[in-house]
């Protein structure tokens, strides 16, 4: 089977987290013979896929790499802690990192913040994941601090979670090698961004229609072109309001 044999197929990368559902859907309307191949990876090895070729584009967690990578950043997440529905931190609305300096604060190895340096005591060992480390949240062990979206997918009844007003925040970015801008690439760029169906970003400019043949010459004001003035059955102008020619006033009588 040769290259142009090959049917087109587009392969989307995301990170734990993205929730790509609403973005696949419009894909599968617009272009239904195009599959879309969803790939579920780490935030660490996200970059890895699409350097190596394994991935067209994916949800990625910034920053990114922008010498070989380009990124359209796309929202921002709020930060929360993670904590068994007992803890104290479950009796208010929100907290700030100062607040936590009193608890074991786990910072698993594929934490995806910033930080500078993560509130609260430190465990003795940091967990491998985020999954691991909400397990150890479960157990009493300590407690959690991540985007908001991590805390929704490995949500458990026995925990709830916080906004951290002054924590670090997670941005979510879709990402792609910059060599590989393909037209299956920005066409997904274009749903990302809430483009219609029917937009011509990206595509080339529709022909302008031809226009109507120009009079080689303006009509002549005072020629052939105006039409001749009417005439009245007596052969006058019409602007006379006669048909008769006016005759002359006679000089008055003198009386006698």
């Amino acid at each position: 089977m040769t290259g142009s044999d090959v049917s087109p197929s587009f392969r989307l990368a995301y990170v734990p987290g993205v929730t790509p559902t609403k973005w696949v859907r419009i894909w599968n309307e617009r272009l239904p013979d195009v599959p879309l191949t969803l790939i579920g990876v780490p935030a660490a090895e996200a970059f890895g896929m699409l350097r190596g070729g394994d991935a067209d584009a994916g949800f990625v967690r910034l920053p990114v790499d922008r010498t070989d990578l380009s990124a359209i950043p796309l929202y921002t997440e709020t930060t929360v802690v993670v904590v068994p529905k007992d803890h104290l931190v479950a009796a208010v609305d929100e907290v700030a990192t100062a607040d936590l300096a009193d608890d074991i604060v786990l910072h698993p190895l594929d934490d995806t913040l910033d930080w500078e340096r993560p509130p609260g005591r430190p465990a003795n060992e940091r967990p491998a994941t985020t999954a691991d480390a909400v397990e150890l949240v479960a157990a009493g062990v300590g407690i959690l601090v991540v985007p908001q979206s991590l805390a929704r997918l490995h949500h458990r009844k026995d925990l709830t979670y916080r906004p951290v007003t002054d924590a670090p925040q997670s941005r979510v970015a879709l990402s792609w090698p910059q060599d590989e801008t393909t037209d299956l690439v920005e066409q997904f760029i274009g749903i990302v961004r809430g483009r219609t169906v029917n937009s011509t970003r990206g595509r080339p400019a529709a022909a302008a229609e031809p226009k109507g043949k120009k009079p080689d010459k303006k009509p002549d004001k005072g020629g052939a072109s105006r039409k001749p003035a009417a005439r009245t059955s007596a052969g006058k102008s019409a602007r006379t309001g006669s048909g008769t020619k006016a005759g002359k006033r006679g000089r008055p009588r003198r009386r006698s």
